[in-house]
């Protein structure tokens, strides 16, 4: 993927063509970078199974999505170098079979991370904290990708086609390839599934980077070195990671543009970050000192 990366950036600085509105070479290189990242994180998960056997299956699961996405960014490549488009493309008895098989290693790539995703459920690992980022982090990035299937239903007025060259759609209310946020091409007219897509598969890497950064700051603050105040900050913010998904998910699918929100979806966000204020304050409060401890304590007053 760090090839095709660069291979993709190359693209972009040498190739003028545009498809659906974007230059041809950007989604190979953006589905490079998220596949580095996401490979890389999963590798790291992977490592803290316990167990031969869990490690076996774990590796198998890794292998299988590797050769999955693997085949998926070799597809996508193809489609660029002849200058089509892959993801729900009909026009041809071709690309509509590219596209089958693309669906195929999507489920394939989608029923190896879930296997990984009960591992790492069922793994004991020593640190609460961290076993519980990689746990909810997993299941988040499991619904993320599960919105790629909701992206090929035909639309509504692809249905009313008799043989319609494209079936699927990223975005929600109107065509893709209209008017997009710079560099990320994400609708600014309508909804885009594209965001809760790419939001919820990178909680793979956002949830532990919470702990990383906890873990970071616990030298220079106290409370952030207990094990239960980590948790529990890990936990809430899991919570409003999973809250956020849902938010811009059901934004998306109501045809809203991520950057222009309706009165009703603000509403949603400020719940949602009162929420997570609350929750914040709840998980740095300080614990009670066990009871033997009390009990201990009023001895020595006592004496």
């Amino acid at each position: 993927m760090v090839l095709l990366a660069l291979v993709s950036a190359g693209g972009l600085l040498l190739d003028d063509r545009v498809l659906v509105g974007a230059p041809i070479w950007a989604k190979p290189f953006k589905f490079s970078l998220s596949f580095i990242a996401y490979a890389l994180t999963l590798a790291w998960m992977l490592s803290l199974l316990p167990g031969a056997r869990a490690r076996r299956i774990g590796w198998w699961a890794g292998t299988v999505l590797t050769v999955a996405s693997l085949i998926e960014m070799v597809l996508i490549t193809m489609q660029v170098v002849r200058g089509t488009r892959s993801h729900f493309n009909a026009a041809t008895p071709f690309g509509a079979a590219v596209f089958q098989l693309m669906g195929g290693t999507v489920v394939i790539l989608w029923l190896a991370a879930l296997v990984i995703a009960v591992l790492l459920l069922r793994a004991r690992i020593l640190d609460r904290a961290t076993a519980w980022a990689v746990r909810l982090s997993s299941l988040i990035a499991l619904a993320g990708a599960a919105v790629g299937f909701v992206m090929v239903r035909p639309t509504p007025e692809q249905l009313a086609q008799e043989n319609p060259p494209v079936t699927g759609a990223h975005s929600v209310g109107v065509p893709d390839g209209g008017p997009g946020i710079p560099l990320l091409g994400w609708s600014t007219t309508g909804g885009d599934l594209r965001i809760a897509h790419f939001f919820g598969m990178h909680a793979l890497q956002l949830v532990p980077l919470v702990l990383l950064l906890l873990a970071a700051l616990a030298p220079r603050a106290a409370r952030l070195a207990d094990d239960g105040v980590r948790l529990r900050l890990v936990l809430v913010a899991s919570g409003s990671y999973a809250a956020v998904f849902a938010l811009v998910t059901w934004q998306a699918l109501r045809g809203q543009p991520l950057l222009s929100p309706d009165a009703l979806t603000l509403a949603a966000a400020g719940a949602v970050a009162a929420l997570t204020l609350a929750g914040t304050v709840w998980a740095l409060r300080t614990p009670a000192p066990p009871v033997g401890t009390l009990r201990t304590d009023r001895q020595e007053l006592a004496a």
